[in-house]
């Protein structure tokens, strides 16, 4: 980007006059400069592409050598730091033994007819066989463990404490752990996995299937959309290769910072996506400007206007994107910015080799970019009479009926978003062969539906009497409303802290579960502790999980506002146009909203749930509104960028609003459609992840990309510019004067 003194281009009419062709105040074309930054850089890549392209593949191989030697892991970290489930949960590891330190995870059992102590022989050799395993901290008896046996005896389980999560550990371990349980399947007894043992046993998906197809999808509509497969491996070898630098980069990162298990699969699809898009959009400029050139022209200096046209609009695009991710750390919890930090370190490294690699291979394929052809290859238009001009054309003659339409639709689409429930998707969403699930189910049928969302009291007793506030607990705990249960309050070794379970009438998902959780922090233990000075702390997963729902709800509306209000100032400062910004910001946050909805009436209201391997309603995860938000609204703003950047570009040529909107349009109509095909593809096919978070994600940014590049980018977006015809570029003399000028696309 280049930044130049502040100079108005655009005129500041009074009025806009959506029926008028020309405008008459509109600004001359600014002479020519000498070459860029941005120019040079282009032209060198070009002039010696064999040393970019070695000093990329040396990166790549690099990278991927470095993570596979000394790559991290992927843990999801709740921790919420002041909050009273991580003082009790600190407390707990402060005061508790070594033996129950680390990470629990149960081994659920079902005597298939009798009882589970019928069975003694077998439990107590797989409970020895468990201790024995690698990892393992220690291993507790169902028949020697108060209240880890169901009524009837017939349901129990083991709960065994690993040094790691087990979600860490090599799927090669599950077998280990099926052989030290097989004298018990032996013995007649159901085994199934709960929690993070459970997640390691899930079947494993076909690795990288997702990304194939999101490849395979754009070779196809590369070679349909431009006929040369010449041009079509352009933007593939760049996202390819700038995909496996970036997620190795953060593999290293990882084994510094804590990432969730999300963060990989969220930032595969982020880098896949843009760097296909915008080296596409590279490559489509380079042909287009060779197409328009003569046959004299460099390609090296064509690629240098490429990158110094249309790579400064991937610039402001990527700028964008990583903008709105950053913005996640508005939040104010690690877990949160540390999701926005991975996808924007593979949007970083695709919009780097967007404008490195992809000009080398531009320039070493020069004009033989078009061989292979499998048809008429086709790069920009070039007449009035193209698809996208008529279309255009449709577009102005009813700009009213089309900005309507395109608002009702998106409105009908938002309808499910009123009804939104967040929560935690837990093991009960997944498909019953998943052995979590059936681990799920069995702790439910044995123990109530609520033993799934246990609460763990913790009262920090101080000098308080242990006997007399354990007493008070037990009675206030034993006639509260929503208890299912309570376990009478045990010490720990060192007699500092009173614990007591308390097990829920509902499972985790219920709204009654999150209202329970709040009336035993703010009412129930502060009145069973008054005048004692003893604390009370509610934790645990359960507890950890809906009060990070809290968070959530709270920080969504600061989070909204600053992406908000920094994208606006960037497009403002870019394109010098006050209802530029304010449109974009508002059609992005409608067709938003519009995503979200599908995602509600999918996953809610189980509109055609079962087809992606969700059985159930399940709540929407508390986080995912938030990263959407700002995925979404990054990836909203680079069809924006591509689009507003040329038709400012007409604009600065012609101060033709109406001819500039359709130039615009129809210059990067067949580009972002393309994009946005691929885009969808790599999103989607992640809906065979196993992982219902992932599909949640997966599809409500599938949707929104949809949405975003044909009702917002085809309908409302040039509805609204002939509407508001001149007023489009209207600019305050102060605020023009105050803001930089940044110039999001040279002429060639």
């Amino acid at each position: 980007m280049t930044v130049s003194p502040s100079t108005s281009p655009a005129p500041s009419p009074t009025e806009p006059d959506p029926d008028t062709d020309t405008d008459t105040d509109a600004p001359a074309p600014e002479p020519a400069a000498p070459p860029g930054l941005l120019h040079r850089a282009g032209r060198w890549c070009a002039r010696r592409p064999w040393w970019v392209i070695a000093a990329w593949l040396l990166v790549m191989v690099a990278t991927v050598a470095a993570n596979h030697a000394w790559g991290g892991t992927y843990e999801d970290d709740f921790s919420l730091p002041d909050s009273s489930v991580q003082t009790g949960a600190d407390l707990m590891d402060t005061h508790s033994s070594d033996a129950v330190r680390g990470v629990s995870s149960q081994i659920v059992l079902e005597a298939e007819s009798g009882a589970l102590a019928d069975h003694r022989g077998a439990l107590d050799k797989t409970a020895a066989n468990l201790a024995d395993l690698p990892d393992v901290l220690s291993v507790a008896d169902p028949l020697r463990t108060p209240g880890a046996l169901s009524k009837d005896g017939a349901i129990g389980y083991f709960t065994i404490w690993f040094e790691e999560n087990p979600v860490t550990f090599d799927h090669s371990y599950v077998d280990e752990v099926d052989a030290a349980v097989a004298d018990l399947r032996a013995d007649d007894v159901t085994v199934e996995y709960g929690g993070s043992l459970g997640q390691l046993a899930r079947p494993e998906a076909a690795e990288h299937l997702s990304e194939f197809i999101g490849l395979a999808t754009a070779v196809i509509v590369l070679l349909i959309g431009f006929g040369s497969v010449a041009a079509a491996l352009v933007p593939i070898l760049t996202a390819v290769v700038s995909l496996l630098a970036g997620i190795s980069l953060l593999g290293l990162l990882a084994a510094m910072f804590t990432f969730g298990a999300a963060p990989p699969s969220l930032a595969i699809m982020m880098g896949l996506g843009v760097g296909l898009d915008y080296a596409l959009f590279l490559a489509t400029r380079f042909r287009g400007l060779l197409q328009k050139g003569s046959d004299q022209d460099d390609p090296a200096e064509v690629v240098g206007r490429t990158v110094a046209t249309s790579g400064r609009a991937v610039l402001v695009a990527a700028a964008t994107v990583a903008m709105a991710l950053a913005g996640l750390y508005a939040s104010g919890v690690t877990f949160i910015g540390t999701l926005g930090a991975a996808a924007g370190i593979t949007v970083v490294v695709a919009a780097l080799a967007s404008l490195t690699l992809t000009p080398a291979v531009l320039g070493l394929a020069g004009r033989r970019v078009d061989r292979w052809a499998v048809r008429t290859p086709v790069a920009e238009p070039t007449g009035d009479n193209d698809v996208w001009h008529r279309w255009a054309s449709t577009v102005r003659r009813r700009p009213r009926t089309f900005l309507t339409a395109g608002a009702l639709l998106l409105g009908v689409l938002s309808i499910p978003l009123g009804s939104i429930r967040l929560g935690h998707v837990d093991a009960g969403a997944n498909p019953a062969d998943y052995t979590d699930r059936r681990a799920y189910d069995l702790i439910a049928e044995g123990f109530g539906p609520g033993a799934n969302g246990q609460f763990t009291v913790v009262v920090n007793l101080g000098d308080a009497d242990p006997a007399s506030v354990s007493a008070d607990l037990t009675e206030t705990l034993a006639g509260t409303d929503g208890v299912a249960e309570a376990t009478p309050p045990a010490p720990t070794v060192d007699d500092a802290l009173l614990i007591s379970t308390v097990i829920p009438e509902e499972g985790p998902e219920e709204e009654s579960t999150f209202t329970l959780l709040h009336e035993l922090q703010d009412e129930v233990l502060p009145e069973a502790l008054d005048g004692s000075g003893a604390e009370g702390y509610v934790t645990g997963k359960t507890a950890a999980q809906l009060t990070f729902r809290d968070v959530m709800v709270d920080r969504l509306p600061l989070i909204i506002a600053v992406v908000v209000g920094a994208a606006f100032l960037l497009l403002l400062t870019v394109f010098r146009s006050v209802l530029i910004a304010v449109k974009a910001a508002l059609l992005n946050l409608l067709s938003i909203a519009a995503a979200y909805g599908v995602v509600v009436a999918v996953f809610q209201w189980q509109w055609g749930s079962s087809w992606f391997g969700v059985t159930g309603s399940v709540p929407v995860e508390s986080y995912v509104p938030m990263m959407m938000f700002a995925i979404v609204f990054g990836l909203s703003m680079d069809y924006e960028v591509f689009l507003l950047s040329r038709v400012r570009e007409a604009w600065l040529e012609t101060g033709d609003n109406h001819r500039s909107v359709a130039t615009g349009l129809a210059a990067t109509a067949r580009v972002i459609t393309c994009a946005a095909i691929i885009m969808t593809s790599v999103f989607l096919a992640s809906l065979l992840s196993t992982n219902v978070l992932i599909k949640m994600l997966a599809l409500g940014l599938g949707v929104s990309v949809i949405i975003d590049a044909t009702v917002v980018r085809l309908l409302l977006v040039p509805a609204s510019m002939y509407l508001f015809g001149r007023a489009n570029w209207w600019m305050p003399r102060w605020l023009d004067r105050l803001l930089p000028h940044v110039d999001p696309e040279g002429r060639p």
